[in-house]
């Protein structure tokens, strides 16, 4: 598979803390890639770091086999690169289409506001939100902001879609259209890194899962075999837990 994401020995340090030690990945479109780890692990400084929010001190990242380390975030974004947030921040008093719309105005190179409204309702229709388009982003419920982000998201027209706890707080049926919505990205061709502590979601979506501890890659491989690592149960999944999953698995 050609790589759509390639990142090369990136290291990125606060400090004297290493937040993100030599790390390499790659990642072709249309890839659904888990990343997960424990708390401070360096999985969200390694999103900043490719979106252009913290500079890599060593290393390289390249879209397309083009080099984006250096650019600033905002054009970075414009090259297809997106990310959500855990904490979803709407503008509230703008509706759930007006918050799109922006975003397909000033990220996605869309030319008139009318265009930019048109690919607002498309993708608030996608992303199941079409009946709310015109409430204010402020009074709709966290499964429908999580949505209204990844709508926002796809209005800039991304290459690879880095989600972050996409899934936090939500209930198992809120959580399995967050999912159906995530395969049919991906069936766009659109790359998608899955920054995730629930493991059934990970391990029920993902094709791949990348384990960071400390800043390193410790595992990169299919669900399988990485919950079967014994640095992965170590560092992250405990043994009874590990063991679970597997059977699950097998099943």
């Amino acid at each position: 598979m050609s790589a759509l994401l390639a990142i090369e020995g990136v290291t990125r340090r606060f400090g004297g803390v290493t937040a993100v030690d030599d790390v390499t990945l790659r990642i072709g479109r249309g890839e659904i890639v888990g990343l997960i780890g424990p708390n401070g692990a360096g999985k969200t400084t390694l999103v900043n770091v490719v979106t252009g929010v913290h500079r890599a001190q060593a290393g390289a990242v390249r879209l397309d086999g083009v080099r984006i380390d250096r650019l600033r975030s905002d054009r970075i974004a414009r090259l297809g690169v997106a990310r959500t947030f855990q904490v979803v921040q709407p503008f509230p008093r703008m509706t759930a289409l007006e918050n799109v719309q922006a975003a397909a105005l000033f990220g996605g190179g869309v030319a008139t506001l009318a265009a930019a409204r048109e690919r607002a309702a498309a993708h608030l229709a996608f992303c199941r939100l079409d009946q709310e388009a015109d409430k204010p982003a402020g009074a709709l419920s966290l499964a429908s902001r999580k949505r209204l982000e990844l709508a926002k998201s796809l209005a800039i027209g991304p290459k690879i879609l880095f989600l972050d706890e996409v899934n936090a707080g939500l209930n198992p049926a809120e959580i399995d259209i967050a999912l159906e919505l995530i395969r049919a990205i991906a069936g766009r061709g659109v790359a998608i890194v899955l920054i995730e502590h629930l493991m059934k979601v990970v391990t029920g979506v993902c094709g791949r899962i990348v384990v960071l501890k400390q800043g390193r890659v410790i595992a990169d491989g299919a669900p399988r075999d990485v919950v079967a690592n014994p640095a992965v149960v170590e560092a992250y999944l405990g043994r009874r837990f590990a063991e679970h999953l597997a059977a699950e698995a097998r099943q």
